[in-house]
Order: C-alpha cells, then structure tokens, then sequence
C-alpha cells in the first residue's frame, strides 16, 4: 500500500473529503469552464496545460499520493491558481463531483495498458467509459487520448467511430503519432527515446444526443 505523504498545498483536494457536486466556481473564484485530466502522473502535462489556457479551470486527478504531491509542488512553482490536484479514483470522482455537461475537454494520457490479454478488461478507455465522458463532455468538448502501448491505442482508435456522441477531430485517420502543440510529458519522452510511438486519438463531442 502506497504510503499517504501529507500534502499541505492549497492546490490539494482529497476525493474523499469533497461534497458530492462541490461549487467549483467558488472553489476556483470563477466560472471559467472546466478542464479534467485523468492520471496526471507528475505534473508536467497538467501544468503546461494550466500555463497555458488561464481560462481554464484545470482538475489534474490521480489515485497516486506522490503524483499528487508533485503536481502540486511544481504548479506551485509556477504561481498557478487556475489548477487543483485531485487524488481520487476517476469514475468515482466523475460520478460524484462533475455535472454533466460541464466538461471543456478531458485528457487521458498513458494509462496503464494492462498488456495481458487476461488483464485488459482492467483498462480504463472503453466503450462503456467513453459513453459515460460523453455526459459529462459539453458538446464541442474534446477528448484526447494517448498512449505508448500500441495494442491499446489501435483498441481506442478503431472503438471510437462506433461512439455516436463524438467526432473524429483526426479524420481520416483513426490515430496519429503526432499532434502539434500537444505536450510531451517525461513519461512518454522516455518511451520515444527506447523507440516506441506514441498514438494521439481525439475526438470531439457532438451536439446530438
């Protein structure tokens, strides 16, 4: 079991201490839209984002203690205030914390691919996930994926023409292995450099059903 290091940041929420739909506007002193990444590892991606979009509303969520801390020590040290780091598990956290319709975009990057044909149904991007994200997605809202496993991301890739709610924003292709302007984060520089490819998926919700 991971040991809980205190973290003391104002940055910091813990799931388990949120009310179910908390007043984001308040807790963010605005009512700019809201941005969730899911798994933010350290922070670098989550940071350059908030950096990046200060109309942005940025929930950066993990299950691991010490991503958290870490996360929020380095937006600390880039004096943001339009970020908070979240531990908690996702759909928990989705289902009691995030009204429906109230989602700018969702980031998903390099989520453990469960490489075993026995472990995949252990992943997390699947038909019945994408479905639940396109409720909580405010139509034009984007989804991006990512991953260096590539079984996975042909997985998404081929999946998600057969979610009614979204469109693919790299079509023709299904997936890619480049975006421009999207961050590197130290993880996937790592895979690059032992010379595996990243595959960029990213769809956008639809104003029908």
């Amino acid at each position: 079991m991971e040991t809980l290091l205190p973290i003391h940041s104002p940055l910091f929420l813990a799931g388990s201490e949120l009310d179910e739909l908390p007043a984001w506007d308040m807790i963010f002193g605005n009512q700019h839209p809201l941005v969730l990444e899911i798994g933010c590892g350290i922070g670098d991606f989550a940071v350059t984002m908030a950096a990046r979009h200060p109309d942005w509303n940025y929930l950066a969520i993990d299950f691991y203690n010490k991503g958290c801390l870490k996360t929020c020590r380095r937006a600390e040290r880039f004096g943001l205030q339009n970020i908070r780091v979240v531990r908690d598990e996702a759909r928990s956290f989705i289902s009691r914390c995030i009204a429906k319709g109230s989602l700018r975009a969702v980031f998903i990057n390099c989520p453990d691919p469960w490489p075993k044909r026995r472990q995949r149904k252990r992943r997390l991007v699947n038909e019945a996930f994408v479905a639940t994200l396109a409720d909580y997605l405010m139509p034009g809202g984007d989804l991006y994926f990512t991953t260096d496993f590539a079984d996975y991301g042909i997985d998404v890739a081929r999946m998600m023409p057969r979610q009614r709610q979204f469109e693919n924003v790299l079509a023709p292709d299904l997936w890619r292995h480049d975006l421009d302007q999207y961050p590197r984060t130290k993880y996937m520089l790592k895979f690059m450099a032992e010379g595996s490819a990243i595959h960029f998926v990213h769809y956008r919700r639809t104003n029908d059903g």
